[in-house]
């Protein structure tokens, strides 16, 4: 906002204070119409975060949905379990790259803005989706088409590195403190709804389209659509001001030199607590979101529509129930919703694996939207309490590295580890017992942390 005309307090006008364009306190006009303004900037910026974690998450949907299908189309013919092996690599191989990403975003995020990150990111991952579209199958170039989408892989998994934190941190700095669970609960929600359209998409396609045309054009169809989801993203947030505690800390001068010099200084309990939590996340995300479709059809001898079907049902309701979740976390604190996260999943996985064999179909639909509530406990709150465990300063590249490592190790690989454990141990219910792993290693992290959802956002 520009900086508004004083106006003096009086019965019917109160004094009010906003940030100017350099980030100091001025005061301005009366109260309702600085609260508008205000408001309509958080709509904008929820908007723009909303917007590209969805481009980004209904790539990766497509990607994990379709899974079977580039297995054959980029890979060279071999049994089923190999080509899936194959495809899940090529899809673990680009989080390689996300802590690198995570440094790099993080680094221009918290020296040149939040805006200017997440504009520039949204531009990168939506122009390499968007080439996944057009890349040749092992049947025309041989080796050469499993290297090439390796690399729009890699490239995706550098540039999407960003975002989610980005975004994260963008609207807890936006938010009011009351409300920051929230609003921060958009991102979560923004990645389900991408993958639920992706699910929705692929499903249809499914219903629609035959095994010849999926295979002929139809699996190309999901990533045409990132660029226009993309130019959209972006037109949105070049047109936002970076957040009122970036700008002050530019006002004074205070940006940190080195972001990640300063985190590795002053910060590593956090940055630990930060990479613990998310393991939890990042295998129950990947696990419950992405790879269960595939799950559900190739080990429980699931039909592939009735899977994406079950898949979108249990989808909308995380979405639902995401929020709720959030400004749950607003009254109860961070730390109790993600000590109750991990000791459910703990305690709930295995059994709830274990109904899922020879069950029905709304008996596995009921079974995901238990898996789903779960997740949102956590989902729900993590982007917040990420974003307010870091201070202003590096607060970006804090919540950037840890959480791209972690899902690098964990989330990125969970697919293949799952599908490798099932192949090894001849158990369905391996994941399952993978996931109470990442649970346990989640709630030894928050039992060494504290309470960060009563107290402002720190600036040191």
């Amino acid at each position: 906002m520009g900086t508004r005309k004083a106006m003096p307090a009086g019965p019917a006008t109160a004094a009010v204070w906003e940030h100017d364009r350099d980030g100091a306190m001025r005061q301005g006009s009366d109260a309702p119409g600085v609260e508008a303004d205000q408001a309509g900037l958080l709509k904008r910026a929820a908007l723009a975060s909303f917007i590209g974690n969805f481009v980004e998450w209904f790539d990766y949907a497509s990607y994990g949905y379709l899974a079977t299908i580039i297995a054959v189309m980029f890979f060279p013919k071999s049994d089923a379990v190999t080509g899936l092996l194959a495809a899940y690599g090529v899809f673990a191989i680009s989080f390689v790259v996300r802590p690198l990403g995570g440094v790099v975003w993080g680094h221009f995020g918290d020296r040149r803005g939040r805006r200017a990150a997440l504009s520039l990111s949204i531009l990168i991952m939506s122009c390499s989706t968007f080439l996944i579209a057009f890349l040749p199958t092992y049947a025309q170039v041989g080796m050469l088409a499993p290297a090439l989408l390796l690399l729009v892989r890699v490239v995706q998994g550098f540039s999407a590195s960003g975002e989610y934190a980005g975004a994260s941190a963008f609207l807890a700095e936006y938010a009011p403190p009351g409300k920051r669970g929230l609003y921060t609960s958009i991102v979560p929600a923004s990645t389900a709804a991408g993958l639920l359209f992706g699910s929705v998409f692929v499903a249809v396609m499914h219903a629609v389209l035959t095994t010849e045309q999926l295979h002929t054009f139809g699996w190309r169809l999901p990533f045409l659509l990132a660029a226009p989801f993309g130019l959209v993203g972006r037109y949105i947030r070049i047109r936002l001001e970076d957040t009122p505690k970036f700008k002050a800390l530019e006002g004074a001068h205070a940006v940190a030199k080195a972001p990640v010099k300063e985190l590795l200084t002053r910060h590593r309990g956090r940055m630990l607590i930060a990479f613990g939590v998310t393991c939890l996340n990042a295998v129950a995300f990947y696990l419950i979101l992405s790879y269960m479709p595939t799950y559900l059809s190739t080990e429980m001898g699931m039909g592939e529509t009735a899977s994406f079907v079950a898949a979108t049902i249990s989808l909308a309701s995380y979405i639902g129930l995401i929020f709720l979740m959030g400004a749950l976390s607003d009254r109860v604190g961070r730390k109790t919703m993600l000590i109750a996260a991990s000791v459910m999943f703990a305690i709930l996985t295995v059994p709830l694996f274990k109904g899922l064999v020879g069950a029905s179909f709304a008996t596995i639909v009921l079974i995901q939207i238990a898996f789903g509530a779960l997740l949102t406990l956590n989902d729900g709150t993590l982007p917040c309490f990420l974003s307010e465990i870091f201070p202003t300063r590096v607060r970006y590249s804090g919540f950037a590295f840890c959480f791209n490592a972690a899902n690098a190790l964990f989330g990125g690989t969970a697919p293949l580890v799952a599908t490798w454990l099932i192949s090894a141990t001849g158990s369905k219910l391996a994941p399952a017992w993978y996931l109470v792993g990442a649970a346990g290693v989640a709630l030894v992290a928050m039992l060494a942390s504290h309470e960060t959802s009563r107290r402002p956002l720190a600036d040191d």
